[in-house]
């Protein structure tokens, strides 16, 4: 059977579940009841300097699908409003009780080192496994000079980290911001500062819709909004790259990553470590669903480990990386091409209409005179392997990509004689 557990930047946690930052990690009460459902860590909802922070009512607001569907969540609530000594009681209380979970408390102060050299003792003291720098947060905090405006200037990030690594002994994990051209350049500075790990994506600026008939975006506070932090699935792709980038970036190579970012089931956490996160964290999902969820990813995840083979986690952290790499380094010889099984064909039209309207018009509608009966064929000399017929079609496994063989040697862009800045490689590995 599969080993759940793992060791994060020398933290040892039974299994990588934890929840993230935010409100459901806000008190003892809530994490007692995560730590009962089997969660294996929490990160402390983000404690600060007294007086605590002031939230305003009416906080999140969601982007939805079909049938109402949370696809997105948007919020505006800032750290926690709770006194910093009630936060640090708790804290100590719930680690004595608990003291196989991990326990990670996330802090956020302005840039000022004797602040942050009087908080970390008091944090230490709780006998708490490790810090999370909160250099992400997008709303509210940045306006103060926190959160994101420390994460997106890299010399912050590293003088921050640093003074954190001076003045406790405790793990330093760095909270990343998305909202930022490119990630790399905050991870690079907090592995110069020192950091133990980094933690990412936290929340994505965002307005997720509005109220036409008063004008205002959701939350509404007061007849007036503003922008949020977005989570949730929506966000799921955008953290895995970010995620990928750090893992396969030579400056930042072997620094330990806790993926964060619309992970709802297991097959999202076992995508994030297969990128390279060695843990992940979960908020959204916990947040519509639950803590129960957990149950299904341990034992999903259980699963798909047994059936792959993998013993324990750390076989497959960061196996999919050295398969992600820049697009100048793609294939130019593969060539895929779509294929229909009229078996299971519902006849609807949808990649007919996708590919005719908005492609490469591959998509050959027959009708048969007699019966009206519509059948649908790919022109196999037009179909440039996209994958939109893929996409669109509503019945999965209806449409495959099938790879062809061209005979043609690898050859990528810088080596394409049809990039006028190639390089002048030879190519001898058949595709």
């Amino acid at each position: 059977m599969a080993d759940l557990s793992i060791e994060f930047c020398g933290i040892k946690s039974i299994n990588p579940f934890w929840l993230a930052s935010a409100p459901p990690t806000d008190k003892a009460y809530n994490v007692v009841r995560a730590f009962e459902a089997g969660w294996g860590g929490v990160v402390w909802k983000t404690l600060g300097e007294d007086p605590a922070a002031v939230n305003v009512s009416s906080r999140y607001s969601a982007h939805y699908g079909k049938n109402r569907e949370v696809i997105g969540f948007n919020n505006i609530e800032l750290i926690t409003d709770r006194s910093l000594e009630i936060n640090l009681q708790e804290i100590t209380q719930v680690k004595k009780d608990w003291p196989d979970r991990v326990i990670i408390v996330s802090l956020m102060l302005p840039c000022e080192e004797k602040l942050w050299a009087d908080i970390l003792p008091l944090v230490e003291a709780t006998g708490a496994d490790g810090i999370e720098l909160n250099f992400g947060c997008p709303h509210g905090m940045p306006e103060r000079g926190m959160g994101a405006a420390v994460g997106q200037v890299p010399e912050y990030v590293e003088m921050v980290t640093r003074w954190c690594k001076t003045h406790s002994k405790l793990p330093v994990i760095v909270k990343l911001t998305p909202n930022i051209t490119d990630v790399r350049a905050p991870a690079r500075a907090a592995k110069a500062g020192g950091a133990d790990a980094v933690s990412l994506i936290n929340t994505i600026n965002s307005i997720t819709h509005l109220d036409l008939d008063q004008m205002v975006a959701f939350p509404i506070v007061g007849g007036a909004s503003t922008h949020g932090g977005y989570c949730g699935s929506a966000v799921k792709p955008i953290a895995l790259n970010m995620v990928a980038e750090i893992a396969r970036d030579p400056q930042t190579k072997g620094l330990p990553i806790s993926g964060i970012g619309g992970i709802g089931n297991w097959r999202d956490a076992a995508e994030f470590m297969a990128l390279g996160s060695g843990c992940v964290q979960v908020c959204t999902a916990a947040m519509l669903h639950g803590f129960r969820i957990v149950e299904e990813m341990k034992d999903g995840l259980s699963r798909w480990m047994d059936e792959k083979g993998y013993k324990s986690i750390s076989e497959f952290v960061g196996k999919a990386v050295p398969n992600t790499t820049d697009w100048k380094y793609l294939n130019m010889n593969y060539q895929v091409i779509a294929q229909i099984n009229q078996d299971d064909c519902i006849k609807c039209g949808r990649c007919y209409v996708a590919c005719e309207d908005t492609s490469h018009q591959s998509i050959a509608q027959l009708i048969d005179a007699a019966t009206g009966t519509r059948t649908y064929e790919v022109i196999k000399e037009e179909c440039v392997g996209c994958n939109l017929c893929e996409i669109t079609c509503p019945v999965q496994g209806c449409i495959t990509m099938v790879p062809q063989e061209t005979g043609k040697p690898y050859m990528n862009w810088t080596q394409d004689p049809r990039n006028p800045r190639a390089e002048n490689i030879k190519v001898t590995e058949t595709v």
